[in-house]
């Protein structure tokens, strides 16, 4: 199966199919991609813009990542 052909059959997934396709997915496909620093690059932007189009405010976006790392971290 070739990319376009993949990239049909999820586009036309009923939405909570995305859903599930994206949450079940994710994982496994960043697994190999993030070990490469440029497409990580690449990566970011196109994240950025989802979130940007939701309308999340990306002060509450950096709260959310400092509560699920822990909390901000104190130098010695």
């Amino acid at each position: 199966m070739t990319v376009e052909e993949l990239k049909t059959a999820v586009l036309a997934l009923d939405p909570e199919q995305k859903k599930t396709f994206m949450l079940e997915t994710l994982t496994p496909l960043a697994g190999d991609a993030v070990k490469d620093p440029a497409f990580l690059m690449q990566l970011f932007p196109v994240f950025l813009g989802i979130l940007k189009e939701s309308g999340m405010d990306l002060q509450q976006l950096l709260q959310f990542a400092m509560m699920m790392n822990g909390g901000p971290k104190t130098g010695a």
